[in-house]
């Protein structure tokens, strides 16, 4: 295992590496409970759903580890699961298509077939590395900010207002309190250096959370979305059967320049997230080289676009490398043994999954904005009084990432500014043809969305 992973080459053993790929697991289990809820609106049966979930993750994740050798975890990423339920089955669904998602999951195959061709043609490495410095480290504090903020809506600490667009929720809540309470408590044991404070502090306010329904001070309420955050296995365990190789390609034959549409999109979001990822976590976790490149950006990125075929040929949406992998980094994580980890809990999910559904978001909140704390100080190694095309281009990535709620916005808005800066200030000769490439797909998009 020394010699496979290279744990001592990389500064890190075995302990730290199991506790970081559960760290991580904890951290973005909620996808278990969160993509079957959203995948069923498409008419496919949640249990199929958690079922292609949890092994289409464990697949993805088993290749990074083992063939990439990185601490990332893959799964059916957020944000492209509701455009496969909400735009695209219910869109088609509209027209009178009988079962919708066989299109999409034929859409979502198809996209993954041409990640794995890009993959080959160096395009995606050559992304990954090309990427000025500046906007890499932008990207990095984007991130943070972006899963500070996804850590602060789950334990209802940040809502949606309609006067001031986000507002803080009630502070009186268990939610808002307990989380609160877990971030000190992961804040006191980073400063006294505890190992693994940020996964002892995601079972700490949970168990706290358990103490507060017990004495009524935390009442469940699945109405409102509120449940009991004890496991229950008064149902059993049964594992439902996936919606093995589900696809409809009927449909296509008479509708192309639709279906062309729909895999670009699929396509764009899925790539740029998995870049903007790639390097952030990366960045984190101090596994770039010495020309701020990544190693192995090709094994990476083709077990993304694997994964995102087998996702489709098991039922589920487009599997995608996970911001939430951070966590693992922040508590240590640096080879693909903490993907490993992760990828087995994944399986165990299935027979366990009352224990894993049963952790609540506002247990993982203390986490997740840790760890953006922890990200957002990459902020402090840009430079903003060089050249003016990675000044602004940072900036954008730092600011658009987290206030459109989206990573790959960040990465776009950013790479535009880039490259019209470099030209109206006469630096054109800086602008690699990758750039150059991203440059036209970027402004593709952006007409695709006026």
């Amino acid at each position: 295992m020394e010699n496979f992973f290279k744990l001592k080459e990389l500064g890190t053993d075995t302990r730290t590496e199991l506790r970081a790929g559960l760290t991580t697991f904890l951290a973005m289990a909620y996808i278990l409970a969160v993509n079957p809820n959203i995948l069923s609106a498409s008419g496919m049966d949640s249990g199929a759903i958690f079922t292609a979930t949890a092994v289409s993750a464990a697949f993805a994740t088993l290749i990074m580890a083992l063939y990439a050798n990185y601490p990332i975890v893959l799964a059916s990423g957020m944000g492209l699961n509701a455009y496969f339920a909400y735009s695209v089955c219910a869109t088609l669904g509209a027209q009178g298509v009988n079962d919708p998602f066989k299109v999409a999951l034929a859409a979502v195959l198809c996209e993954g077939i041409v990640f794995i061709l890009l993959s080959f043609t160096n395009f995606r490495e050559k992304l990954v590395n090309d990427i000025p410095t500046n906007l890499k480290y932008g990207i990095t504090t984007g991130i943070g900010l972006f899963i500070m903020i996804v850590g602060l809506e789950g334990a209802g600490i940040v809502v949606i207002d309609e006067s001031t667009v986000v507002a803080m929720g009630n502070v009186g809540s268990p939610q808002f309190i307990l989380a609160m309470v877990g971030l000190i408590i992961i804040a006191v044991m980073y400063h006294y250096n505890v190992g693994g404070a940020i996964l002892y502090g995601i079972l700490i306010t949970w168990g706290l959370g358990m103490i507060a329904q017990v004495t009524g001070w935390y009442a469940v309420d699945p109405e409102n979305g509120v449940y009991s955050l004890f496991p229950d296995f008064s149902h059993g365990i049964h594992i439902e059967k996936m919606n093995m190789f589900a696809f409809d390609f009927h449909w296509i034959s008479h509708n192309i320049m639709d279906f062309i549409v729909i895999i670009f999109s699929f396509l764009f979001v899925d790539i740029f997230d998995t870049v903007g990822t790639l390097i952030g976590v990366a960045s984190k976790g101090n596994l770039l080289d010495d020309e701020g490149k990544l190693p192995r950006a090709k094994q990476a990125l083709l077990a993304d676009a694997l994964g995102t075929v087998a996702g489709a040929c098991m039922g589920t949406s487009t599997v995608t490398s996970y911001v939430e992998s951070s966590a693992g980094v922040s508590a240590g994580g640096r080879t693909g043994l903490t993907a490993l980890t992760s990828a087995v809990l994944f399986l165990l999910a299935l027979f366990l999954s009352p224990i894993f559904l049963a952790i609540p978001s506002f247990a993982t909140t203390p986490a997740l904005i840790w760890v953006g704390f922890l990200m957002f100080s990459s902020v402090t190694k840009m430079d903003f009084e060089g050249d003016i095309a990675d000044v602004v281009s940072g900036f954008m990535a730092v600011t658009i990432m987290p206030f459109t709620y989206y990573i790959a916005n960040g990465l776009m808005f950013g790479m535009l500014s880039w490259v019209l800066l470099k030209v109206f200030t006469g630096k054109i000769k800086d602008v690699s043809a990758i750039m150059w490439i991203c440059f036209v797909l970027f402004a593709f998009r952006i007409a695709t969305l006026i």
